[in-house]
């Protein structure tokens, strides 16, 4: 008994200084607080639309999550904190005229104007053929810079900013001194300059950055190892900044923004209050359910549920988890996932109680019949979260499954563990002899 009484004020204890800490953390300035999603903190919601007009109809999907990373990784320089970026296809279904979106999501941020600006210019990067027609002109007598500067001229190559590696400054004493940009290009890239460079010897590249040729240098022999060089005029002001934006993400094409949506902080303040309204009372409504029907028995399960919900809460700062109003749903059903195993332990106690067992025994006995069916029923919710987490197909959905994943395990400790050991901890009755 005493062994009992011993857990059940570490785990009182522990729960109070856990509380605190869960109380505390919410304070202007920490760093612990609870990441909220655009439904509850406010934020921006911006739809772009992708240029797909120089990609093969069956490197679009490649070309897109390749988009997706990008924009993810300019986003996370910038410290936004959990940005949401998904690819989405407009347009009418069945027909050729399929829109390719991209849907980024920035909680806490509420100006558009700084939203667009942390997303950044990133610029599109790309290697071009000169057509040999324009070659044919220049031959024949035409100005070269009349020619390069006609529209059309230059045919896509398939080497773009995506299969960047790495850019850096370079001086170069045959340039004045003036900086010139050195690119490295992944294995994928290296070989397609290889090859490029290979079979064109002798025409002209041009290196096009955000649409605008930087230089048009003519290929003099076949380049391996992925590395290349643009000397256009730049100051080294203008360099850093290409280089900074490049090794950011170059985007594999070029995006435009179509619409906007601001979530107001105000609106997701009430979201929040709501959905903590619904929480707690939820809670007050199933804590007055067991204390009712149990009595004591029933004042204990509502510690447990205390103790189960900070427990929740310290995982949700510690994972960290962005609570959205669905998270914030599937804690709640899990609520509801930690009362049943209560119901179920204190039912079979009662059956024990009536064959004429003493309360320890009884109590041990429920414990011990209850748990085959507490078992079964959580593992299923447990399947049930995992496959849902896996093949969802947005955030939304993939937050909600991981937040009543962890509140059902939680919920088994809570009931089997917390439960049991403050039930036995206040039971005066002595264990049947063996």
């Amino acid at each position: 008994m005493a062994k009992y009484r011993f857990w059940a004020i570490i785990i009182v204890a522990v729960a109070v200084v856990a509380g605190f800490f869960v109380w505390n953390s919410q304070k202007e300035g920490s760093d612990k607080k609870f990441k909220l999603g655009l439904d509850l903190s406010g934020g921006t919601h911006l739809v772009y639309k992708a240029d797909t007009s120089g990609v093969s109809g069956a490197d679009i999907s490649g070309a897109m999550q390749s988009l997706k990373e990008v924009i993810e990784r300019r986003i996370n320089i910038f410290g936004v904190s959990e940005p949401i970026i998904q690819v989405e296809q407009g347009g009418v279904f069945g027909t050729t005229n399929t829109e390719q979106r991209l849907i980024v999501e920035l909680p806490g941020v509420t100006d558009v104007n700084q939203a667009i600006k942390r997303l950044g210019e990133t610029p599109v990067l790309e290697f071009k053929l000169l057509s040999k027609e324009a070659e044919a002109k220049i031959k024949a007598g035409e100005k070269n810079q009349d020619v390069i500067n006609t529209p059309g001229t230059f045919l896509e190559t398939g080497l773009t900013g995506r299969m960047l590696q790495k850019a850096s400054i370079q001086f170069n004493q045959d340039f004045a001194s003036k900086p010139i940009i050195g690119l490295k290009f992944n294995e994928e890239g290296a070989n397609l300059f290889a090859k490029i460079t290979k079979e064109n010897v002798g025409r002209v590249m041009g290196i096009f950055l955000d649409g605008n040729l930087i230089e048009a240098p003519s290929i003099k022999e076949e380049i391996k190892g992925g590395e290349a060089v643009i000397t256009g005029d730049f100051t080294p002001d203008q360099a850093k900044q290409i280089v900074r934006d490049l090794n950011y993400g170059a985007l594999p094409m070029p995006i435009s923004l179509v619409s906007t949506e601001t979530i107001g902080a105000t609106l997701g303040d009430k979201a929040v209050d709501a959905s903590v309204k619904a929480g707690l009372y939820a809670f007050v409504v199933v804590s007055l359910f067991l204390v009712i029907w149990y009595r004591f028995q029933g004042l204990v399960a509502a510690l447990a549920l205390v103790i189960y919900t900070i427990i929740n809460l310290i995982l949700f700062k510690f994972i960290p988890v962005t609570l959205t109003a669905a998270g914030i749903a599937g804690f709640i059903l899990s609520l509801g996932m930690a009362v049943d195993a209560n119901i179920l332990i204190f039912e079979r106690t009662k059956e024990e109680l009536k064959r004429g067992k003493n309360k320890h025994d009884a109590l041990k006995e429920g414990f011990h019949r209850a748990w085959s069916s507490i078992r079964d029923s959580n593992l299923s919710s447990i399947i049930t979260a995992v496959i849902l987490y896996y093949f969802a197909s947005t955030p939304i959905i993939k937050g909600f499954a991981l937040v009543f994943l962890i509140g059902v395990l939680v919920s088994m400790f809570s009931a089997i563990t917390a439960s049991r050991t403050i039930l036995f901890a206040i039971t005066t009755s002595p264990p049947t002899p063996k």
